[in-house]
């Protein structure tokens, strides 16, 4: 695409099916760079990633090349089949249909990726559904709180 300039920053959340607490830390580091390796192959700049026990955050800066629900799906297909074959989860795993995606400037990206890095730190203060929430309501995304994810009992 000559002459296209582009700037667009996106993190992207999603979380494991029924929000289950399958990714375990001694996993994440593969995990991470096998996501990393996913996006890179596809043309596109991972600039932060963290993956939670039930919920995944990227910061990917995308280029107009690949629509951002191809490359989601890419991600959670391929890292649910690197989960099956190394068998880090007891019986199936899979990642919950959907994601959210929130866009942000340029002079916003230390403060996501600091976000990003300490997922453990603002974890111990509030659960994933209340993050979630938290997005939809700053970024004033329209939604339906029945099909928000569930806390997991």
């Amino acid at each position: 695409m000559a002459n296209t300039y582009t700037q667009i920053y996106l993190q992207v959340v999603f979380a494991v099916e029924a929000r289950q607490y399958l990714i375990a830390r001694e996993n994440k580091e593969e995990l991470h760079k096998f996501m990393t390796g996913v996006i890179t192959e596809r043309g596109q700049k991972l600039l932060a990633i963290h993956c939670m026990p039930d919920h995944t955050h990227l910061l990917v800066g995308l280029k107009p090349s690949l629509a951002l629900s191809d490359l989601v799906r890419d991600v959670k297909n391929s890292s649910s089949n690197l989960i099956q074959r190394k068998g880090w989860a007891r019986g199936r795993f899979a990642w919950q249909e959907g994601f959210g995606a929130f866009s942000d400037g340029h002079s916003q990206l230390t403060d996501i990726i600091r976000y990003i890095k300490n997922q453990e730190k603002h974890h111990a203060k509030r659960t994933f559904r209340q993050e979630y929430l938290q997005f939809l309501r700053k970024y004033e995304i329209d939604h339906d709180e029945r099909f928000i994810f569930k806390d997991v009992s």
